[in-house]
């Protein structure tokens, strides 16, 4: 028990402070390579921290049980958006970019109805899973190369003439202090942060579970609720550390890119490992829900756009809401 205990408690520490290294690191080198906070959120933060995701399902369609890997995947998307973000939002409101709301949710919002359509049938073949994995190197060529265009215009488009001048001077202390040895000490940032980030998640939820066992909890409960939330831990610790330090595109950025990864690679690798056949209740609950938050998502950071105001504890109460919703309806179906 007592082992357990520490793991948990050794396990926070080091999350906490792993999450502040990857952040430090991703600022670090999108500064070192004059890219927008958006795109390092999206692709690193986003592939970093759907690392957990990644390696359950790939080890579940080795081992014979696909379905676990898109319920796995599904999943996450759901508490990505409606625990993750709506925590971020609680604690730090998000500003919202035009370019968020013009590409990147539309994006998602249509990846989500493709995974929707291709499991209309209850069946994900080894066709279906090319076609995303497709997809996700499209999508991630769009990113970059919208993002980077766009990265040169939202200076000028977002920020007084005042903040230009001083940007542009603290952009010259930067250069001037800027070397090589610097874009090493980020990418070794980035590698040693994300590395112990996954590591003391594992830890937090072999230690939970430890706890859980002991308590008399049943395994589905635990498979609920500390196992589920405990591979979205990453993105939770990552997005509020982002939020934070005032990195509101790269918190953002790092939930769409996470959700973009889980249903189009994560998925993707899954079924071409082994088709995949998903239960009845996998359409009627989790991809309803799934795509039921996404909308949602959409929504929100639409209405917080036009209205001009940040993306906040309202929006952030709203899917924090949702998620104790879809928690409830789990549990009751499940028990049917």
């Amino acid at each position: 028990m007592w082992l357990a205990v520490i793991a948990v408690l050794i396990g926070l520490a080091i999350l906490v402070w792993s999450a502040d290294v990857f952040i430090d690191g991703a600022t670090a080198l999108a500064k070192k390579l004059n890219v927008p906070s958006f795109l390092i959120g999206v692709i690193i933060l986003g592939l970093g921290t759907s690392a957990p995701e990644m390696v359950v399902s790939v080890l579940a369609a080795l081992e014979g049980s696909p379905e676990l890997a898109l319920g796995n995947a599904y999943g996450s998307n759901i508490i990505n958006i409606a625990l993750v973000l709506g925590a971020t939002a609680l604690i730090s409101p998000i500003i919202i970019h035009k370019g968020i709301i013009k590409r990147d949710l539309p994006i998602l919002l249509i990846i989500t109805a493709l995974a929707a359509w291709q499991l209309r049938d209850g069946q994900l073949s080894i066709v279906d899973g090319l076609v995303l994995l497709a997809l996700l190197v499209v999508v991630l060529g769009i990113q970059i190369v919208l993002s980077v265009r766009e990265g040169s215009s939202h200076k000028v488009d977002d920020i007084d003439d005042n903040k230009i001048v001083e940007h542009r001077a603290v952009d010259d202390a930067l250069s001037a202090a800027d070397s090589e040895p610097s874009l090493m000490r980020g990418l070794w940032a980035l590698f040693l942060g994300l590395t112990m980030l996954v590591a003391s998640s594992r830890a937090i939820v072999w230690g939970a579970v430890e706890l859980a066992t002991l308590w008399g909890l049943s395994e589905l409960i635990i498979g609920l609720t500390i196992v589920a939330v405990g591979t979205s831990l990453p993105e939770l610790v990552a997005s509020l550390s982002a939020a934070r330090k005032g990195e509101h595109d790269m918190a953002l950025g790092n939930i769409i890119g996470s959700n973009i990864f889980n249903t189009l690679g994560v998925v993707g690798l899954a079924a071409v490992i082994a088709p995949i056949s998903a239960s009845p209740i996998i359409l009627s609950r989790d991809v309803l829900a799934m795509s039921a938050i996404t909308l949602l998502l959409v929504v929100l950071c639409g209405a917080a756009f036009i209205r001009h105001r940040p993306f906040g504890r309202g929006s952030g109460a709203a899917l924090m809401l949702f998620f104790v919703g879809y928690t409830l309806w789990l549990m009751q179906t499940v028990n049917m």
